[in-house]
């Protein structure tokens, strides 16, 4: 069975780089452009966010998981090198759950807090919160690097990449990997959900008072072009966490059974072992998704795809013509 789920996710993988790098990059240059319709800050925000995908994809997927897969015995699995790959994963991880925290909290003031949304919901704001995340995300992983020692050593270089038994049972190391589990994914998993919930019913008790207003005042078939804006907001915070939370949700539930049970993740048995590789696999997949969300809920991103798609080739076929004549 574990041999059969070896081979599944080396292609797993290896076709989530290939959509990946490419998906992000697509977003990253779309967004920066300016031209979806969407507010300076969410802009940001959501540039930030692939940013942080893509590094996830690069650093995770392709130089940790992939190179194990395709390239065994690389130069990629010299001690330093790997130990260093494994904290830029670790950091590129955070930031893009991280990034997505403030996103949504950007979205709760906007759309719950009304008095602070002109002075919060900034370019300014979203600059300051990303890069601050950033920092403290970078030297809050920084011990990762030091949880890494080498299997053995050749030609007086350090090979491979194991994690150090004393990780496990040291007492600082042991407070250390709660820290870290708190804050990614059990705190941002509580808070999405804590400001999805919220936001629910802050719209819910908005939109039956604007109806009985319009009702009295301008008659049931009079567009309200707030709340149409409103909702089109909602349906891209809500795709974009309501993804989080379903691709990390066996992560999570793994978790919870590891400290709940007590049960060594070494000592898996075939069931429990699928079931966390799985979690792992959805847990990557969260770093591709975000361009399939955009282009399914922003009609100008999509347009925008179009352009993208149809320029070089419109641009080769006059070209083309242009050296004909």
């Amino acid at each position: 069975m574990r041999k059969i789920l070896y081979s599944v996710r080396r292609i797993y993988y290896m076709i989530l780089a290939i959509i990946g790098v490419p998906a992000n990059s697509i977003v990253i240059m779309i967004l920066s452009r300016r031209r979806c319709g969407l507010s300076s800050c969410t802009t940001l925000y959501l540039v930030a966010m692939a940013v942080a995908d893509l590094l996830v994809i690069i650093f995770e997927v392709i130089l940790w998981r992939t190179s194990y897969y395709f390239f065994p015995g690389s130069f990629l699995e010299i001690t330093p090198l790997c130990s260093v790959i494994f904290f830029l994963g670790c950091t590129a991880s955070d930031w893009s759950v991280w990034f997505t925290i403030t996103f949504s909290f950007d979205r709760f003031v906007a759309i719950c807090i009304r008095k602070f949304r002109s002075t919060y919901c900034t370019e300014k704001t979203a600059a300051v919160t990303l890069i601050t995340t950033a920092v403290l995300f970078f030297l809050k992983n920084v011990p990762f690097y030091f949880t890494l020692e080498s299997a053995e050593i050749i030609n007086n270089i350090p090979w491979f990449c194991f994690t150090k038994p004393s990780y496990f049972t040291e007492p600082g190391w042991v407070g250390f990997n709660w820290f870290d589990t708190v804050l990614n994914p059990l705190l941002p998993f509580t808070l999405i959900l804590f400001l999805n919930a919220l936001t629910v019913r802050h719209i819910m008790g908005a939109s039956r008072v604007r109806k009985r207003l319009k009702l009295q005042s301008k008659g049931e078939n009079q567009r309200d072009l707030e709340m149409e804006n409103r909702r089109k907001s909602v349906v891209l915070l809500f795709t974009v966490s309501g993804s989080f939370i379903l691709l990390w949700l066996i992560d999570v539930m793994e978790f919870l059974y590891y400290y709940i049970t007590g049960t060594d993740p070494s000592a898996y048995n075939d069931s429990l072992y699928i079931f966390q590789q799985v979690g792992i696999m959805m847990r990557s997949l969260s770093s591709c998704t975000n361009t399939f969300i955009y282009g399914v809920t922003q009609t100008k991103f999509r347009e925008e795809i179009k352009c993208s798609v149809k320029y070089p080739l419109t641009s080769f076929v006059k070209l083309i013509i242009n050296r004909n004549n």
